[in-house]
């Protein structure tokens, strides 16, 4: 693949870099300085997006729907006919209910398990009320907007989630996909990476993995798998291999991926990554364009040294993105 890029096809925003959960797996609930990714910035690189041919922004975080006008960053991108998806964890849908149906072509939201269980892993008392009433007030509005569910496996979960899968069909979404927590990498606001004894705190551990192995068998015999349920058997069984890998019980195994040649990752302070989990290609915020960016040398370098099968991040990774239009 080449080293330097003529299209991008996907780009992933921070627009705001705090969140308003506290999630047991992710540590950007900590981020103290609020950020944002003003209108006049995401002017200066519209000409790039262009450029790029940027068909599909989505709007991470942090939670995108704290930005002071997350709506005015849509309008810019939607008159460029792109696709725009928003992940959130639902607890301000509710509020922007309306704009999210005017502006946005599909939402994806974070679900843990059933209710109890969501709340105690968002440590948010109510969080899934607030999800829920989002939801269906967001279907009032456009009972066809596309609702999709991501749940994270972890500890906390991994005997739920067939109760999982009942849920978000509950909600109206429709679809749910499953992927291991990451308790590995420096992603998530993580200065440095987890102890092992944090690790154990959130991971499958060798006593939990019977219950999750069976849960993934219970959940391919109920379940649309490769339907309502995204993920194949396969892909569902590897969720249990990434939790085996981390504790010697299996060799990591790189998934098929080729996110940094087709996306990049447009963080709150401007630190552009080429995916969530690998170090920065640059900093659109100190002057210099997307453009400049994602095919400067450093980026460059990095695309040509990646060999994703052998490189240790990869190895770990519990994500994927395999474009291929």
């Amino acid at each position: 693949m080449n080293a330097r890029l003529e299209r991008l096809p996907i780009l992933i925003l921070h627009p705001h870099n705090r969140c308003n959960c506290r999630c047991v797996m992710c540590d950007i609930w900590k981020t103290a300085e609020a950020k944002e990714i003003g209108a006049a910035e995401l002017e200066r690189h519209l000409a790039d997006i262009e450029r790029l041919q940027v068909k599909w922004v989505v709007f991470s975080g942090g939670e995108p729907l704290m930005h002071s006008d997350l709506f005015r960053l849509a309008a810019m991108l939607r008159a460029r006919n792109i696709r725009l998806t928003l992940l959130s964890t639902g607890l301000l849908i509710k509020r922007y209910a309306s704009q999210i149906a005017r502006h946005l072509d599909d939402v994806i939201v974070s679900l843990d398990g059933p209710p109890e269980i969501h709340d105690n892993i968002r440590r948010v008392s109510g969080a899934f009320a607030s999800l829920r009433a989002g939801l269906r007030a967001l279907l009032e509005y456009r009972p066809e907007f596309p609702i999709r569910i991501r749940s994270t496996v972890q500890k906390l979960n991994c005997s739920h989630l067939r109760a999982t899968a009942a849920t978000a069909r509950s909600l109206g979404a429709n679809g749910i996909s499953f992927l291991a927590a990451d308790v590995t990498s420096t992603a998530f606001n993580r200065t440095e990476p987890w102890t092992i004894l944090k690790q154990d705190e959130v991971a499958v551990t060798a006593s939990d993995l019977p219950s999750l192995d069976a849960e993934i068998e219970a959940l391919i015999r109920e379940e649309d798998c490769g339907g309502f349920v995204a993920e194949s058997p396969e892909k569902l069984r590897r969720i249990a291999d990434r939790f085996r890998a981390r504790i010697g019980l299996a060799e990591p195994v790189a998934p098929v991926c080729n996110a940094p040649w087709v996306s990049a990752v447009i963080e709150a302070d401007g630190t552009v990554r080429p995916c969530f989990f690998h170090p920065p290609i640059g900093n659109v915020s100190a002057g210099d364009s997307l453009l400049q960016v994602v095919n400067g040398d450093r980026a460059a370098d990095f695309r040509s040294n990646l060999d994703i099968a052998t490189d240790p991040v990869c190895r770990r990774c519990v994500c994927s993105l395999h474009w291929t239009s």
